[in-house]
């Protein structure tokens, strides 16, 4: 009679590690799938919500800056161009790469010119989109557009 309570333990265990294996599989082969798509959800999202920054510092809406709207060829007058042009591009999926590339590199640039002189700390100089920012933009310089985009066939010719 023991050898048969051992033997249920033993084809329960197997029956449990082969649900367990098809369940990782199904997950991984669904996460796998949607990736590209999910990536290219977080580009449209990321590229509209820094948009509302170009647009805001150029074209002072929905209220303008307030230190005033740019005067042109300055500093921050090409931070709204690159800001506003690059959303754009981003938002459609056109030149991902590069403009992504651009795009972290002016962040980082504003983080260290307009943020890091006040404070060290992030949560106190109001840095901290400036450098979520950042990283998400030279992610997608390296990862891409993903699946929703115009120039796919650009980047996929790059990769």
């Amino acid at each position: 009679m023991r050898w048969h309570a051992e033997a249920a333990t033993w084809l329960v265990g197997l029956a449990l590690s082969i649900m367990l294996r098809d369940i990782m599989q199904k997950t991984s082969n669904f996460a796998a799938d949607w990736a590209p798509r999910l990536l290219s959800v977080l580009r449209i999202v990321v590229a509209l919500l820094f948009l509302e920054h170009g647009i805001q510092k150029l074209f002072g809406f929905p209220v303008p800056p307030a230190t005033g709207l740019p005067a042109m060829m300055t500093l921050s007058w090409s931070a709204a161009v690159i800001e506003f042009t690059g959303s754009l591009l981003l938002l459609f999926g056109l030149f991902t790469r590069p403009v992504a590339l651009i795009m972290s590199g002016e962040m980082a640039f504003a983080y260290w010119i307009a943020h890091a002189p006040r404070s060290p700390f992030p949560i106190v100089n109001g840095g901290d989109a400036a450098i979520l920012y950042c990283f998400i933009f030279l992610y997608f310089a390296f990862a891409g557009p993903g699946i929703w985009a115009i120039s796919r066939a650009q980047d996929r010719a790059l990769a």
